[in-house]
């Protein structure tokens, strides 16, 4: 029996594609590959930021830069094109970068810039959730029954 595919934030298997032009490759999250299909995406980049780009972080319901300017809707836009790949790709569950104002699920920084981190989630991490798929991050995900991979 074929496992449907798993969504991955595509940082995480190693696409240089964070907002510093870098990398956060899992070793655990790539190692899925021989088991799953992985379908990787970033909201980021998908909404129509470019790489490298200025950092951002979720405040009060929106998304702002470091300089303050609102990418509420950029955000919003990259959360619904990972969306539509994970409706099309078949995806039911998500891997994705812990903290990040796209990905983050529980905790992301509070806005500031300064590290703080608070209860929350990013923007796609919400769009997916509320679609009814499993949203885990690289930090803390185990595959069914609670079995780490």
């Amino acid at each position: 029996m074929s496992h449907p595919p798993i969504l991955v934030s595509a940082c995480l298997l190693g696409v240089r594609c964070r907002y510093d032009g870098g990398t956060k490759p899992v070793e655990r999250v790539i190692e899925l590959s021989k088991r799953f299909t992985l379908v990787p995406v970033c909201p980021e980049q998908l909404g129509g930021l470019s790489t490298p780009r200025i950092a951002h972080e979720r405040k009060d319901g929106r998304v702002v830069s470091e300089h303050g300017n609102d990418a509420t809707e950029v955000f919003d836009r990259g959360a619904a094109e990972a969306l539509r790949i994970a409706r099309i790709t078949g995806c039911r569950r998500a891997i994705l970068k812990a903290r990040s104002p796209s990905c983050g699920v529980g905790t992301i920084c509070d806005g500031t810039f300064s590290g703080t981190l608070v209860a929350g989630n990013g923007v796609t991490a919400e769009l997916l959730m509320a679609e009814g798929l499993e949203v885990q991050t690289d930090e803390s995900f185990t595959l069914s029954g609670g079995d780490p991979p």
